[in-house]
């Protein structure tokens, strides 16, 4: 199968190229690589350079590629961002899917798998959610991962494609970007290998459900590639992606630096690291939030294979690897 990926030299993007090239399909990329990097992508896979928000850009690409199935994985990402500038973040997350799904339909596209957020879409709360739980986002993010999804399930009846929304937990692991507004696992893996204390925002008491990236892209392939009951032309599946398994910001720091600390120690350069600093709070974000991905299990035939424990210390020799290059 001939899968195009967009977003896919991004973190999480670029672990889906590589697993869908070990299961043998032949993939391409569209990236802007505003965040992405043409280090993550294997010798060989095609790469557009092209932002989804320019239809024109867009359809040369699918013109060129052909895909059989489309993977959505370029987005914008950060929930603060979107909290002050909403029209960027409306541009990107449905214009820009809007762009992709219009191309999709035009050259007959079978499936396409979108990411979603199971981290941002029902709001608050203080158990693992279901995907029965009534949507509730609370940022621009969020609203626009909600209208997304039902972007998705339009074009899925309209043109009898079937289309899956992976909503995802909080993704953090190699190959994540540390600049910016990147995920908390990688800024403070930044932070920590130049000796510079994290920031916390606020009293760090934000619970998050923290899945593998690898992980995540393995449920990426599944969902393009298998033959799934119910997953026909003319529906939307939405599964959620994660863990279920709760940790606070403080909490997350803590191990971070001891990830990070055995990383250095392995590399001579082992020595304290200091402790976090706070600031203030961050606009737009949730305290609690955990999804329940039974669903995923039973549909897919995925489960999260690597703790949180592990996934930290596989992510901070990653980074220190860069790092100390």
């Amino acid at each position: 199968m001939n899968v195009l990926v967009t977003g896919g030299a991004g973190f999480i993007g670029s672990h889906i190229v590589d697993g869908l090239l070990a299961a043998g399909h032949r993939v391409e990329v569209l990236d802007d690589l505003s965040s992405g990097a043409r280090d993550n992508l294997p010798a060989g896979v095609p790469l557009h350079v092209a932002d989804i928000v320019d239809p024109q850009a867009v359809a040369r690409v699918f013109e060129v590629a052909r895909p059989d199935a489309v993977c959505h994985q370029a987005a914008q990402m950060s929930v603060s961002r979107s909290v002050r500038d909403p029209l960027f973040d409306a541009q990107v997350n449905c214009i820009g899917l809007i762009n992709v799904l219009e191309a999709a339909a035009r050259h007959g596209c079978g499936r396409v798998v979108f990411a979603s957020s199971g981290g941002v879409l029902y709001g608050e709360v203080t158990s693992p959610a279901p995907e029965s739980t009534p949507p509730n986002p609370v940022s621009p993010y969020g609203i626009t991962k909600w209208v997304g999804e039902r972007y998705l399930k339009f074009f899925a009846e309209e043109h009898q494609m079937a289309t899956v929304a992976l909503r995802y937990s909080n993704v953090y692991g190699p190959r994540q970007n540390p600049h910016g507004e990147a995920g908390v696992v990688a800024i403070f893996c930044k932070k920590l290998l130049a000796g510079e204390a994290a920031r916390i925002n606020g009293d760090g008491r934000y619970i998050r459900d923290y899945v593998f990236g690898p992980d995540v892209a393995r449920a990426n392939v599944l969902a393009l590639t298998a033959d799934l009951p119910g997953v026909v032309p003319g529906t939307l599946t939405s599964l959620n992606i994660g863990t279920g398994i709760g940790a606070d910001v403080n909490e997350l720091e803590l191990m971070i630096r001891a990830a990070v600390g055995d990383a250095l120690t392995r590399r001579g350069l082992g020595g304290m690291l200091p402790p976090p600093e706070h600031g203030t709070a961050r606009p737009g974000d949730l305290r609690s939030n955990l999804v329940d991905a039974s669903r995923a299990g039973n549909l897919l035939g995925w489960q999260p294979t690597v703790g949180l424990a592990d996934g930290l210390a596989l992510t901070a020799e990653w980074f220190a690897t860069q790092v100390r290059a």
